[in-house]
């Protein structure tokens, strides 16, 4: 009886461990070399939509051709001028903010050339002042008074505008200044009083050079509290439109004066 009980023992001792079932093994193995799930590509930066102002304009090749040159000012009243002067001319303009005087100098040649380098302009109609006027730092980023410098000086402002004036007066075309409007107070990057100082300055070169000043300055400023957006520089859409009234008649009556000189 003792030699059976120790045959027993022995067998018990020699058998093999049990292998796990099939299915826990599988699901074991899965959950070891399960992955976590893909993340969701991120989604890329939406477009900013382009202004309407910089949509190329058919022309009409029966009339005459006026470019539009100037700051975000001019971007507000583009689409209102071309709906007064639908009919009477073509209106262009560079599609872009065309900003301070330095911008100018580096890019009038490409702008000149908006609707085709081989055509000529009859007006153009121009302006540069708000973004000279406004303070930036060392790095070109907006700044303060307190903390930064106009980004084109006064000084450095005369000389641009004269570069730009002389390579106007070789296109042939008439040539109006749209002086710079006001700079409201509380504005930032801009101090109040520096667009009449940045004006009186343009007022010399233009004189000196012949051109003809449109004194939307003076408009602006009396109807300010109508048109202009609180502490900004910026106008109302309706404030635009008001502006592109007297753009518009400007324009016109020098294409009327070109006409009469002509006959």
């Amino acid at each position: 009886m003792i030699v059976a009980l120790s045959l027993l023992l022995l067998a018990d001792v020699a058998a093999p461990a049990e292998a796990p079932e099939p299915a826990a093994a599988a699901e074991s193995n899965a959950e070891a070399t399960e992955s976590p799930a893909p993340r969701r590509p991120a989604e890329p930066p939406k477009k900013r939509r382009p202004n309407p102002a910089f949509t190329p304009v058919e022309e009409n090749p029966n009339l005459p051709r006026v470019l539009l040159v100037g700051d975000s000012i001019s971007m507000g009243y583009t689409l209102p001028v071309r709906e007064r002067l639908d009919g009477v001319a073509n209106v262009q303009r560079p599609a872009e903010n065309c900003g301070p005087t330095s911008r100018g100098v580096a890019k009038l040649d490409r702008w000149l050339a908006v609707g085709g380098d081989d055509k000529t302009w009859d007006v153009i109609h121009f302006n540069f002042g708000l973004h000279d006027l406004k303070y930036v730092d060392d790095r070109k980023q907006p700044s303060t008074p307190e903390r930064g410098h106009y980004q084109v000086p006064p000084d450095q402002y005369r000389e641009n505008l004269q570069t730009i004036v002389d390579r106007l007066k070789r296109t042939g075309a008439t040539l109006i200044w749209r002086n710079t409007t006001p700079v409201p107070d509380g504005t930032e990057m801009r101090v109040a009083g520096d667009a009449a100082k940045y004006n009186a300055i343009a007022a010399e070169v233009m004189q000196a050079s012949g051109i003809p000043t449109h004194d939307l300055y003076t408009f602006a400023k009396a109807n300010e509290a109508e048109i202009q957006l609180p502490a900004n520089v910026h106008y109302t859409p309706e404030g635009s439109a008001r502006l592109a009234d007297e753009v518009a008649r400007v324009i016109r009556e020098a294409l009327e004066q070109t006409s009469a000189a002509a006959d």
